[in-house]
């Protein structure tokens, strides 16, 4: 597990030393477990189950994810009932990421919860900040959509095809775009 006092940091924006030995260990845990993972047949859903159990903070009923996955730590990912994630989506999990029940991710969709420091001596050291990021229920994320840190996507929302997220979105839009803008209600 995460050592509490870079969990808490991790979770609330806080500068945290990114390269702190104490995280290695979760790493190169979910990196054996994706490695696994990702070695499945395509048609062994059951397998790839059984992995994300042990490699997510939590992973609903009746849904699935595809390899090539990738996240960071895992332990800080959660997972509704019948979410599907389509191949090749990376979920890079500093901070939590909490995925609500009926969501849809296209193929090639990244979230990125973790931030470094504009300030280059800094980012040296390793500085990084990160900021959750909540897909409500019913949410469908388009194929290769970026959501950035600390965004909320609201219940049955839709995001276009290639869209990189910024900042919130409502409940019951579609948004388009890089930054995502709103283009109508659903």
């Amino acid at each position: 597990m995460i050592p509490e006092r870079l969990r808490s940091a991790m979770a609330s924006g806080e500068p945290y030393p990114g390269f702190d030995p104490a995280l290695m260990p979760r790493r190169r845990r979910c990196m054996e477990l994706l490695d696994r993972f990702n070695a499945t047949a395509l048609p062994d859903f059951p397998a790839r189950e059984e992995i994300l159990r042990e490699l997510l903070g939590s992973v609903g009923s009746g849904g699935w994810v595809m390899p090539r996955f990738s996240c960071e730590f895992g332990s800080q990912i959660v997972l509704g009932d019948r979410v599907r994630i389509n191949f090749d989506s990376t979920l890079l999990d500093c901070a939590p990421i909490v995925v609500g029940d009926d969501v849809m991710m296209g193929p090639g969709c990244r979230l990125f919860t973790g931030d470094h420091d504009l300030d280059p001596a800094r980012r040296r050291e390793g500085w990084e900040r990160a900021a959750p990021i909540t897909l409500g229920p019913d949410v469908w994320l388009g194929g290769g959509t970026t959501v950035l840190p600390g965004v909320t996507v609201g219940n049955g929302t839709v995001v276009g095809a290639g869209s990189v997220v910024t900042g919130d979105l409502p409940a019951g839009v579609l948004a388009v775009g890089n930054p995502a803008r709103i283009v109508r209600e659903l």
